[in-house]
């Protein structure tokens, strides 16, 4: 039987084109960018930036739970996993993070990324913007399309508004956002809004690897 040729949605035809835009403004920004069409494509791109025995660990995040890849790192003997779900005590919490930021690669979403190529991230205790800065040698951001805005208060304003509820009700916290679905500038001891995070630019070239992908993920 033949091959069939699948055929491009107008809409996935316009994210290919936009996310072409984005990454020659990573370039700039000493961040390399990707594009992959679904999931299932981010999810193999994710792995092959991957090696024997590397150490590995991520930030929270719908988006790489949605793709698969968290199931398929735990599933895997070929890699040295730092979970910091595993770490109970505040003592083995400290001890963990203090491996996480040596890790060789760190996975994270963001909460929005901007048509010029800045990333805008907003974190309640800031461990996962933490490594987005410095620490894990490389930083692999696994985003959707519906992540992409205009400008950096447009990012702000998305991640307050848009993605914090849903992630306040996802990890139960008992936060205003939670109840009215939307940001009601807290100051809530559950508060997911603790630190903001503007990435302009990478200064260690390539270390910062952004894969957008064509489909709408997370939050």
């Amino acid at each position: 039987m033949d091959n069939i040729e699948t055929k491009l949605t107008p809409k996935q035809i316009s994210y290919e084109n936009l996310a072409k835009s984005i990454i020659n403004k990573f370039n700039l920004r000493g961040i390399e960018g990707y594009y992959c069409t679904n999931r299932e494509e981010a999810n193999a791109k994710a792995k092959h930036f991957l090696t024997p025995d590397c150490t590995v660990s991520w930030g929270g995040s719908a988006t790489l739970s949605e793709i698969g890849l968290i199931d398929d790192l735990k599933e895997s003997d070929d890699y040295i996993l730092y979970d910091r779900s595993e770490a109970v005590t505040p003592e083995e919490k400290r001890a963990m993070f203090g491996k996480i930021v040596t890790a060789d690669y760190y996975f994270m979403s963001s909460n929005a990324i901007t048509m010029d190529g800045e990333l805008v991230n907003i974190d309640g205790n800031g461990n996962r913007v933490a490594c987005l800065c410095n620490g894990p040698a490389n930083v692999i951001i696994i985003a959707g399309m519906n992540k992409i805005v205009e400008t950096v208060e447009d990012g702000i304003s998305r991640t307050r508004n848009i993605a914090a509820p849903p992630n306040a009700v996802r990890l139960n916290l008992n936060t205003p956002c939670a109840d009215a679905g939307r940001c009601c500038d807290c100051f809530s001891k559950d508060c997911i809004c603790g630190q903001i995070v503007i990435t302009r630019m990478s200064r260690v070239k390539g270390r910062i690897k952004v894969i957008l992908v064509g489909e709408e993920l997370g939050y």
